[in-house]
């Protein structure tokens, strides 16, 4: 019985993992759906100023499950936090941008590129050791998003690139939460960040003002309190299951964004995107697949502190 139970309690666990991911993912795609509607009428700025400013509802909760606002207020690595700041705050800049001028799903393919980067730079940032068989995943991987971004392809070109750009920021704020935790509170690293994207965000926004409508009101309120609340889903479901067990689930993200752009813009990726996805998806499956078979978790479920 005292081995039965906690087995039991295991996979029960990682069943609602499994539910609370598959949320968190629907969450964060309707989130960016929104942006994209978004961008096409407002600055940038003005929409990372609503996110963030919204998303201090949901997260105010979060910071409370995690130690309070004295937890949240406390630091210890000044230099990581400004570095994990503002390369958190380009991606999301960068980010938002794309998906005013860009496909839905693809920019949200090249997003996909984010193992690899962080695999890549953990070795000179972090000192981490990285085998044949992960460089080899990683080689591939890039292999896909050449597929995928075709800088001669007048599809793509310049946007995508900038995509591209957005995801290696990404991956270093990534890198820098990995490296923070170490020293800093979970509440820390999201307080310091939320607050940064409200402070840079809004010392912009008196220069770039476009009144809302009524209806984007609601809409720019709702950006902000869904990213909140997939941040506290995604939160829960890697508390409850193994981030191999979980991680996968967040390439359902691109179903999502086919979806969204198909219905609402008449979007559709292109066979070049679908082929760079496949590779993409194949190299960082592996990656999750060697860094669980290794015994080595890489602090994965932190990086969604730093999501969007």
């Amino acid at each position: 019985m005292t081995t039965v139970e906690p087995t039991r309690n295991a996979e029960k666990g990682a069943r609602m993992g499994i539910v609370l991911m598959l949320l968190a993912t629907a969450l964060f795609s309707t989130m960016d759906a929104m942006v994209k509607w978004l961008g096409q009428t407002y600055p940038t700025m003005q929409i990372m100023f609503f996110r963030s400013f919204f998303a201090l509802v949901p997260l105010a909760f979060l910071i409370g499950q995690m130690g309070g606002f004295a937890a949240a207020l406390k630091v210890n690595d000044k230099k990581g936090h400004v570095i994990r700041c503002f390369t958190g705050l380009a991606a999301l800049a960068i980010f938002f941008y794309c998906f005013a001028h860009m496909k839905l799903a693809d920019v949200v393919a090249i997003s996909f590129a984010a193992p690899l980067f962080i695999t890549a730079l953990s070795v000179p940032i972090l000192g981490e050791r990285v085998g044949k068989r992960r460089w080899t995943a990683c080689l591939v991987g890039f292999a896909g998003v050449l597929v995928m971004v075709n800088p001669g392809a007048s599809l793509f070109g310049e946007m995508a690139l900038l995509a591209l750009l957005g995801t290696v920021f990404y991956s270093l704020a990534i890198i820098y939460v990995r490296k923070l935790s170490k020293t800093e509170t979970n509440a820390s690293i999201v307080f310091y960040f939320t607050v940064t994207c409200i402070v840079v965000s809004g010392a912009v926004l008196p220069f770039q003002w476009v009144s809302p409508s009524l209806f984007d009101w609601a809409l720019l309120i709702a950006v902000g309190l869904v990213g909140g609340m997939g941040q506290i889903v995604i939160t829960q479901a890697f508390r409850l299951a193994e981030v191999s067990q979980v991680m996968p689930l967040e390439y359902t993200h691109m179903i999502w964004a086919v979806g969204f752009g198909y219905v609402i813009w008449a979007e559709f990726p292109s066979a070049s995107t679908w082929l760079g996805v496949a590779i993409v998806t194949a190299s960082g499956l592996y990656i999750i697949y060697r860094e669980a078979y290794l015994g080595r978790p890489r602090g994965v479920a932190r990086r969604w502190h730093s999501r969007r």
